[in-house]
């Protein structure tokens, strides 16, 4: 089974919360860390500098869809960040508990 890691920022630590839950209780993630940073961005034709939440989300490749949509759902970003990279390798032991936490049994 493929694995991904899935980037998305959000406002503030209070819906990056509610965004990690979501997607831990719908089984669509194993894992959600999340991270204060700031953020340097183009912003209708201006750079814009902000404190955001950044969500570090490890899942399986084939739930990018549903995931993506329960992000775009929750997040309050007219342009929410949801973006993926493809794990290539990762240990045997972890790779097969993100299988386990996100199989369809638990939905």
């Amino acid at each position: 089974m493929p694995h991904i890691i899935v980037f998305s920022t959000c406002t503030n630590a209070t819906e990056a919360e509610k965004i990690a839950e979501d997607l831990l209780t719908n089984r669509v993630a194993a894992c959600v860390n999340i991270m204060p940073v700031t953020s340097f961005y183009w912003w209708k034709g201006k750079i814009e500098k902000g404190s955001e939440c950044l969500l570090i989300i490890k899942t399986r490749a084939q739930l990018f869809g549903k995931l993506q949509r329960r992000i775009s759902a929750l997040n309050s970003y007219e342009v929410p960040e949801i973006v993926s990279v493809k794990i290539d390798d990762g240990s045997e032991s972890y790779l097969k508990w993100i299988n386990e936490e996100t199989l369809a049994k638990y939905r």
